[in-house]
């Protein structure tokens, strides 16, 4: 493999521009094919991204490139079809969330890779998100002291009237399951990240928009063990205070024995210790550009240094079976009425 890897994306949408972007930056990488069904779309997007060469045909554009790594950014319905693709060609995989389109398809997608010997990493940036990842160095370092909760206020304001999500991923509103398949599994991935595995769920989910076929509000309680239990509230036609709403998505408070930690719509961090009156910011390091935090261009590079210098790896397929197994549970808790323990708990 040589030493600037040359990658090959498949899916020129809304989302997948953040991904060619970061690729056309990443000094480690090269983006040298895009696919795309609509070679126009990935045409005007190639231009924007180093020019890479254009393709209307995934196989073909990886038989001819034969690259050192695929990022499959396409909707959840492509991706066990993609991932078999690549696989079977023996080629690492980065693919989008939400992974698939069930639990039972990320599963043969893990077995597709595994017995082909190939690396299938889930695009699950939130985790990447500066902001996460101080929080999380500040928990590891002791400064909330003991994990009480976590409470995260999904709330960005695009899922109003019948033309919500049309102008940017009009699939949104085909989706028989919405705010948790393709919203809150961020937050399920986020909240194992600093707080472990999940242990039991409850969910009360419900739809507020008429024009769309899945939830779009809900909340959803997680527990980890005996430990700290995690607040998801999400609504997506409500919003929160900030320049720009896709930026953290909503607001996130952590609390612990010694001290609280508080995100807020513009990417600060405040913390108060316990029995103070006042927060004080945090003061972190964080670069405002690409998707939240650029955290794809974070994830991309992630996956890279893993490829080329076989540094740990984040997000693995398998590992990211337990947010879907998280998911199916929450969906049969609001379903059921009742607490679910997750699969991947009873193992």
């Amino acid at each position: 493999m040589s030493r600037r890897l040359r990658v090959a994306q498949i899916g020129a949408g809304f989302f997948a521009a953040f991904h060619a972007e970061a690729w056309a930056r990443l000094p480690d990488a090269e983006l040298v094919g895009l696919c795309d069904l609509d070679p126009a779309k990935a045409g005007a997007l190639a231009a924007k991204s180093g020019e890479p060469r254009v393709f209307s045909d995934a196989a073909s554009m990886l038989d001819q490139l034969q690259p050192d790594l695929v990022d499959i950014a396409t909707p959840p319905t492509t991706h066990l079809v993609l991932v078999t693709l690549a696989c079977e060609r023996g080629l690492p995989v980065i693919c989008q969330k939400a992974f698939c389109s069930a639990l039972e398809e990320a599963e043969t997608a893990v077995r597709v890779a595994e017995a082909a010997g190939t690396t299938v990493v889930v695009h699950e940036n939130f985790r990447f998100q500066p902001w996460y990842r101080e929080a999380k160095r500040l928990l590891d370092a002791g400064r909330l002291g003991q994990l009480y909760q976590l409470a995260f206020r999904l709330r960005p304001g695009d899922g109003q009237g019948p033309g919500a999500y049309l102008d940017r991923q009009p699939y949104f509103q085909k989706m028989p399951r919405f705010l948790l398949h393709e919203t809150g599994i961020h937050l399920i991935d986020t909240f194992r990240y600093l707080a472990g595995e999940v242990t039991a769920v409850f969910a009360d989910l419900r739809r507020l928009n008429p024009a769309i076929a899945g939830e779009d509000c809900g909340l959803l309680v997680l527990r980890f063990g005996e430990g700290p239990r995690a607040l998801f509230d999400g609504n997506r036609l409500a919003d929160h205070a900030a320049d720009n709403r896709r930026l953290t998505m909503g607001e996130l408070l952590i609390e612990g024995s010694a001290a609280s930690l508080r995100l807020d719509g513009f990417g600060r961090l405040f913390l108060r210790e316990h029995g103070a009156s006042r927060e004080v910011e945090v003061s972190y390091a964080w670069d405002n550009r690409g998707y939240g935090g650029d955290c794809v261009a974070s994830l991309q590079a992630h996956v890279v240094r893993h490829l080329l210098e076989e540094t740990p790896l984040e997000n693995s397929a398998r590992d990211y079976l337990a947010n879907l197994r998280v998911e199916a549970a929450a969906y049969r808790s609001a379903e059921e009425g009742r607490w679910v323990v997750p699969e991947t708990a009873l193992h």
